[in-house]
């Protein structure tokens, strides 16, 4: 099994939220949110506020903490083909500065404010969904009820 521990930015701005398209190796592209894996010996609160600038060109300040998901891909539906354990921690980000583009050479493109009632159309990472969530729900805990993985949600 596989494991990734990642952080994830929650931007919102007058009922929008900043979105990447994330460009896999194999399979087709999906919106997802800005954010990647913890590097060694790094913080995940740095981790985010990193990825945010590097996906979008936005520097960020984290506002709270939303909360941690843990979930197993099973292997029929992990990109690598073997089960896959992924841990997101979900940080609420303002936006400070920065001047929105896309990540040079990178596997995520096009960042973009999407108007909130528009995600349920997008083909998109279920940490979209994760994210809004403990972003609408601000659970004590920081950990919120299993979302349903289906439909144009992709792990």
């Amino acid at each position: 099994m596989s494991f990734r521990l990642a952080a994830y930015a929650v931007c919102l701005d007058a009922e929008q939220v900043l979105l990447v398209r994330h460009v896999p190796p194999v399979g087709e592209p999906l919106w997802t949110l800005p954010g990647g894996g913890v590097e060694h010996a790094e913080d995940p609160f740095d981790t985010v506020t990193r990825e945010l600038d590097e996906e979008t060109g936005y520097q960020g300040t984290v506002e709270r903490l939303l909360g941690v998901d843990s979930r197993v891909i099973p292997a029929t539906e992990a990109y690598a083909g073997s089960e896959h354990q992924n841990i997101g921690i979900f940080y609420q980000v303002r936006i400070t500065g920065g001047q929105l583009r896309p990540e040079p050479n990178g596997a995520t493109t096009e960042p973009i404010w999407t108007p909130l009632p528009d995600v349920t159309h997008l083909r998109r990472s279920g940490l979209v969904d994760i994210g809004l969530t403990l972003a609408k729900t601000l659970p004590a805990t920081g950990h919120t009820a299993s979302v349903p993985v289906t439909g144009s949600i992709q792990h």
